[in-house]
């Protein structure tokens, strides 16, 4: 009907990927229509959900002529009429790794400054997940506003509070030693009469994160400070984790990230600090809960690089047992993770709000029932 401008005020929510598709979305829509096609995309956290902005122009023959800002207002003024590929439009866009960092740490600023927080706290226990958010709230929120706690108990290895405390000091945050030793022994004595005289097991290795979720959860409370909760999502997949323990808090900055992701964005992070702001002992320590004795993450579940893959496959492309196992993974293997999988789908049903950063997130991208039946069972799930 003669339009000689089509305009898209767009809310068009990240993940990783998206910014091309969208990019492609919009050149062949305006090749096909021969039109000019400008879209304005919102930018900013809301709840889990994060907006990239990187407003686009694109000619009537689906050249880029101009594009904005990732993860940041923008104004962008170019001429209309003008074919040519401005520089704004020719620029590149990061990699994945720096592209997540921009995401989450926007996420976090958004998600606190929205709901009044000013201040946050977070338990260190001297690993990377929580080494990692930290470094991206300090980068968030000013690191005066980030608070780490240490929680040890007898299972804690002293270089895992070396480790906390040399990260804050890396990144300049506060940090208090709050010890849960006396408290983890005063409950195990008074519910000793009630375990019916049974062999040691999850129940009382649970009992530990569930004091530092208490600890945790007063401080905020006390502080009006958002607590972050720094589970991954490989940990969230399967269940490796405690409700109301690790899993309290208000945000769930990596609750998107596999392990694998969280490793690449902790070194990215130093990379880009030219200086490790991340210990390198936690980069390269093996992975630990640290409520047994010797406990690895490795005892009970596959290698992360293994783990990560068949969740991918299973969460975001929906794939069903056979067609994992035809990817190459082994069958008892694709059936334990799709057992776990399914399984502890009440714990996501109350973990915190998680920021959402893949096509496919735990939450608001991926709703299932609770008893819908344990389709685990069956070769075809």
């Amino acid at each position: 009907k003669g339009a000689a401008l089509l305009l898209n005020l767009s809310a068009s929510p990240f993940h990783l990927g998206k910014r091309r598709l969208r990019l492609e979305l919009v050149q062949s829509l305006a090749r096909e229509l021969a039109v000019p096609l400008a879209l304005c995309n919102l930018v900013g956290g809301n709840d889990e959900v994060i907006f990239d902005g990187t407003s686009l122009f694109c000619d009537g023959g689906g050249r880029l002529v101009a594009r904005g800002q990732s993860f940041a207002e923008d104004l962008v003024i170019f001429e209309h009429g003008d074919v040519a590929e401005s520089s704004t439009g020719e620029q590149q866009q990061p990699g994945d790794e720096e592209t997540l960092r921009q995401a989450l740490v926007l996420g976090i600023r958004d998600y606190a400054r929205k709901s009044g927080f000013e201040r946050v706290v977070l338990g260190l226990s001297g690993g990377i997940d929580s080494a990692l958010t930290a470094a991206l709230a300090a980068e968030a929120m000013g690191p005066e506003q980030v608070w780490g706690i240490g929680m040890p108990s007898r299972y804690s290895a002293a270089m895992s509070e070396d480790d906390a405390r040399l990260l804050a000091t890396n990144l300049g945050i506060h940090f208090d030693v709050l010890p849960i030793g006396d408290m983890h022994d005063l409950c195990l004595k008074h519910l000793e009469p009630h375990f019916g005289g049974q062999p040691a097991g999850v129940a009382e290795e649970n009992i530990q994160p569930r004091l530092r979720g208490l600890y945790l959860m007063a401080l905020s409370n006390k502080h009006d400070a958002l607590l972050l909760s720094t589970g991954n999502k490989s940990e969230l997949a399967v269940g490796y984790c405690t409700l109301y323990g690790d899993m309290c808090g208000g945000l769930a900055v990596l609750a998107d990230l596999p392990k694998g992701r969280v490793y690449a964005l902790s070194r990215h992070l130093n990379e880009r600090a030219g200086r490790p702001l991340i210990p390198e002992r936690t980069l390269t320590r093996a992975p630990s809960a640290e409520l047994r004795p010797d406990q690895k993450d490795s005892d009970s579940l596959p290698d992360y690089e293994v783990l990560d893959e068949i969740l991918r496959l299973a969460v975001e492309e929906g794939k069903d047992l056979n067609e994992i196992v035809a990817a190459g993974f082994e069958r008892d293997t694709v059936r334990d993770v799709l057992r776990r999988l399914w399984r502890n789908e009440f714990k996501r049903k109350q973990m915190p709000p998680g920021l959402k950063v893949t096509a496919k997130a735990f939450g608001i991208g991926r709703r299932m029932p609770l008893t819908g039946g344990m389709p685990w069972k069956q070769d075809n799930t």
